[in-house]
């Protein structure tokens, strides 16, 4: 997709901004699933012994992050620090893509997601929380006599 630094034509700005607020207000599910543009984006996978959820938030300081689960809800928040030149800097900035600020993104987890077996770990710029399933809702063979 072509951006100008210097756009210089209002009607392609019109387009882009046209563009980029559909995209926001699109709630129709696509191949990354529901709601594209939340950050930290998120990868949601199943076993049958956990659910591992993975957070992808580079540049997010450990100490800034905060996971809470409550009543079967997760929840994910924290901030992430600007690196732009401050307001008072001679400096223009053409094109800021990259998200800072405050952030909440919350799942609703299974019934069968044990709460008092959750483990989160940072890596990499890769938040990692594990969700252990109770032993009651694991899979198990029945042996016949």
């Amino acid at each position: 997709m072509y951006r100008s630094f210097f756009p210089r034509d209002i009607f392609a700005e019109f387009d882009r901004l046209q563009r980029d607020m559909q995209q926001a207000f699109d709630l129709a599910p696509t191949i990354r699933g529901m709601g594209s543009n939340g950050f930290p984006a998120l990868n949601v996978g199943a076993t049958p012994e956990a659910v591992e959820i993975y957070a992808f938030a580079p540049g997010v300081d450990p100490a800034s992050l905060e996971v809470n689960l409550e009543r079967g809800l997760l929840t994910i928040a924290g901030e992430r620090k600007g690196v732009l030149p401050a307001a008072d800097a001679k400096a223009a900035v053409h094109i800021n893509e990259r998200f800072d600020g405050a952030f909440r993104r919350m799942l609703t987890l299974p019934d069968d997601a044990d709460p008092e077996a959750v483990d989160a770990k940072l890596r990499d710029g890769v938040l990692r929380i594990t969700v252990q399933r109770r032993a009651a809702a694991q899979p198990r063979r029945i042996s016949i006599q």
